[in-house]
């Protein structure tokens, strides 16, 4: 199958009589086979996708089928599916089974999407690699040698490299955007609040929102129109209407007012990843965009921020990994004191281990008011900045990423330089704002991506800045 099939192209063919949602269940189950080498998958559903695409075949044949009818999406591994493992990639829930489905499982499958498999991740969610998984790293299937991004990267293969229409991912601090600017296709982070987390295994419980990666606009637009929406059984869920995604995808920027932040353009930013990302603003605005600047002058305190507040949340989240409600247990414990601290020395990975030290210390009683009370602090005048620019401008634009996607390995020692892949997006997380990366070229052979930023709970205009980017390009 080709890596760059749509929905678009598979509902065509549906329509013609060309193929049939059980052929095309195979030829991704084919590729997922034919690329295990990559390590997207953790888990793939073969019988059970080709049962349910039988099944929504004779739907098709009966006019009953869903918006979704065909479409094959891949589950990052930290989404509940009923009577399916939720392994986090993590050896502490390797055995673990869930016993619901989480409501982005549920709303796909009540519109008839066919669910491939579980994907490959940062074990917790935690990284930008997907070198820290459990069961082995990622592969970025447009150099092997390349990570490709995290923590969602085995989602982002499975989109890229053809084994799947679209999937879903998560994103705490960029974890869709990232991998998708370093593997060439769509990332969106919906607004904090706009899809439900009910049924997520919390990394960061004020940062992570579930979103789609695809290899078009189109199909991320059709995808957030079916997840999105409000969620009594999700208290930070939003009550505020959901808008037709799909209609706002006209092609045209004209009059659009994109800010251009002079902060997200300075030292660290790789030449080649600027000239990509300045190509594309010029090609903006030469269909009718207005670029004007703006200032986010907190931009050299996001990182900090976000990495105090985020280790804090995933500390308190992963103290419920204890070998005694669920999840494993270790064999060598001789006391309760035991059951802790093996169980937990056992089950978790060594970046797992370093955030869960980090946010104790940043927690703790001499340290509360230097570290964390004074980044929510600051997390409130980033969310300011990011209102204030928006009092003049429609959206925000900058890269992705500082850098096209690094060598396997090549971060794994420093920790420090690996959280600055984040540098460009955790500002979106703190601000709780929606985000999208869209293709804009390469650097050094390798994709680079593009990054809108907007108002809350207003993707369909950074839906309709990235389309308008993609249609221009196309």
């Amino acid at each position: 199958m080709h890596p760059w099939v749509t929905y678009d192209s598979t509902l065509r063919a549906l329509e013609r009589g060309e193929t049939t949602c059980e052929q095309v269940t195979e030829g991704f189950l084919r590729t997922i086979a034919d690329g295990t080498r990559l390590n997207a998958f953790l888990s793939v559903f073969n019988e059970k996708a080709l049962d349910r695409a039988r099944a929504i075949d004779r739907k098709r044949a009966d006019g009953r089928a869903g918006r979704l009818a065909g479409m094959v999406i891949a589950v990052k591994d930290v989404l509940s599916m009923r009577n399916e493992k939720v392994t986090c990639a993590s050896r502490i829930l390797e055995e673990y089974v869930a016993p619901y489905d989480a409501t982005v499982i549920e709303r796909l499958l009540a519109e008839d999407a066919i669910l491939i498999g579980k994907t490959n991740l940062d074990e917790f969610a935690m990284g930008s690699s997907t070198e820290n998984s459990a069961f082995g790293p990622v592969l970025n299937p447009v150099d092997e040698s390349r990570v490709p991004g995290g923590s969602s990267g085995g989602s982002c293969v499975a989109v890229a490299a053809g084994m799947a229409h679209t999937a879903l991912g998560t994103d705490t601090g960029g974890s869709i955007r990232q991998p998708a600017s370093f593997c060439g296709i769509v990332g969106l982070k919906p607004t904090y609040g706009r899809v439900s987390r009910y049924g997520l295994v919390a990394l960061s419980s004020s940062f992570d929102q579930i979103g789609p990666f695809a290899a078009n606009v189109t199909d991320a637009a059709r995808v957030l129109q079916v997840i999105a929406g409000h969620d009594e059984r999700d208290s930070t869920s939003a009550a505020v209407a959901v808008p037709d995604y799909s209609a706002a995808l006209t092609g045209s920027c004209t009059g659009l007012k994109i800010g251009l932040p002079n902060e997200a353009f300075g030292e660290g930013l790789d030449a080649g990843v600027r000239a990509a990302v300045e190509a594309a603003i010029g090609r903006l605005r030469d269909r009718g965009a207005v670029i004007m600047p703006v200032s986010l002058p907190h931009v050299p305190y996001h990182i900090s921020t976000y990495y105090i507040l985020m280790t804090a949340e995933a500390s308190s989240n992963l103290a419920r990994y204890d070998g005694i409600r669920f999840g494993h247990r270790s064999a060598e414990a001789r006391d309760l004191h035991d059951v802790y601290t093996a169980s937990r020395s056992e089950g978790f990975g060594a970046e797992v281990k370093r955030r869960i030290m980090l946010g104790t210390y940043v927690l703790s009683a001499g340290y509360y008011d230097a570290y964390y009370r004074k980044a929510q602090k600051v997390r409130r005048l980033i969310q300011k900045d990011f209102f204030d620019a928006f009092a003049s401008v429609d959206l925000i634009v900058m890269p992705t990423a500082p850098t096209t996607a690094f060598k396997i390995g090549e971060k794994a020692a420093d920790p420090l330089t690996m959280y600055l892949s984040d540098i460009y997006t955790v500002s979106a997380n703190l601000a709780g704002v929606p985000a999208i990366s869209v293709p804009c070229g390469t650097a050094d052979g390798m994709p680079v991506g593009v990054q809108f930023i907007g108002k809350q709970f207003d993707e369909a205009t950074v839906l309709s800045a990235a389309f308008a980017l993609e249609h221009g390009a196309s």
